[in-house]
């Protein structure tokens, strides 16, 4: 078994998340190799939605799908697919994925990672797939940096298996995840400052006029554009990040993806006690229309979220 102690993970779901553990065994060590084995950041194309594709997300996609099908998963929606495969038809699970996670930082040896959500399987992958995003089983991601782990979340807590180098297992870490209310750093793509709304410029002026501000204290700003390691960061401190709509054509519902990014990391987040917001909506109050549905997001520290609705309205 890739996944270690199996016995606290739900029955149901140990076949899923042990397949998951495997292929990302597989592709942290792809990644361990860089530039001595293939051209990982080599670009290769379009995905569905119209974002470049790299070698390694193809390479991602094409394992997890070949793995997850005898682990259980009847339909498969990827980023890099354009409508969604039945790979088990007697199966139980419906599987969205991001496979690789952040590829702009393939060659910079930055954190990346896979995103994923676990759903019940209905007859058609649009009734698995296009649904309230209330009603996920799981979701988590998998982050390949200094340190190569799984961080889940099944609606009791957020766990963290570490993979052990020497034996390919992630192995449980024991401790409570949980997300302060309050925090100093927020993230976002300051190079976009032009394009946003009135709500974001106010609060991003409010973190950056510091301690004589409206919020009485000093931020620092972040930002990886590697979803998995922005999330990865504010669940192990603390933190708020932003990816809003803004202004440019394209860019109105912002770029990241319900399905297989927004609503898992979204499941994580609250699990950890922060709040998951499109601005004005919390995240698993909305539901897929489209199978590479967009939305803003904003997530992290309760009172920053909080803080970026009321701007809003």
């Amino acid at each position: 078994m890739s996944i270690a102690p199996v016995e606290m993970i739900p029955a149901d779901l140990r076949p899923v998340l042990a397949a998951l553990c495997t292929v990302g065994r597989d592709v942290a060590n792809v990644i361990a190799k860089g530039p001595l084995g293939q051209s990982l950041a080599a670009a290769v194309g379009e995905n569905a939605g119209g974002d470049g594709q790299k070698a390694l997300d193809v390479i991602a996609d094409e394992m997890f799908a070949s793995a997850l099908g005898a682990a259980g998963v009847r339909w498969y929606a990827s980023e890099e697919q354009d409508d969604a495969l039945e790979l088990n038809p007697k199966g139980g699970y419906a599987l969205a994925i991001d496979p690789l996670d952040g590829s702009s930082n393939i060659d910079c040896n930055v954190s990346i990672g896979t995103i994923f959500s676990v759903l019940p399987a209905e007859a058609t992958a649009e009734a698995s797939f296009l649904r309230p995003m209330s009603e996920q089983i799981a979701g988590g991601y998998i982050i390949f940096g200094p340190q190569t782990a799984l961080v889940v979340t099944w609606g009791e807590g957020v766990e963290m298996f570490v993979m052990d180098p020497a034996s390919g297992v992630f192995t449980h870490v024991p401790g409570e995840i949980e997300i302060p209310a309050a925090t100093k750093e927020f993230a976002i793509n300051a190079s976009n400052r032009r394009h946003w709304s009135t709500p974001v410029h106010s609060y991003v002026q409010s973190c950056e006029a510091g301690d004589t501000g409206p919020r009485a204290k000093n931020y620092n700003m972040r930002w990886v554009a590697s979803l998995v390691a922005e999330t990865h960061r504010i669940l192990s401190r603390g933190g708020v990040f932003l990816y809003p709509g803004d202004a440019r054509k394209g860019y109105e519902q912002g770029r990241l993806r319900m399905l297989y990014e927004c609503a898992p990391i979204a499941f994580l987040i609250e699990q950890a006690g922060g709040q998951a917001t499109n601005g004005r909506t919390r995240v698993l109050d909305q539901s897929v229309d489209r199978l590479h549905m967009r939305t803003p997001f904003v997530f992290g520290a309760a009172e920053e979220v909080a803080e970026v609705k009321r701007l809003f309205g």
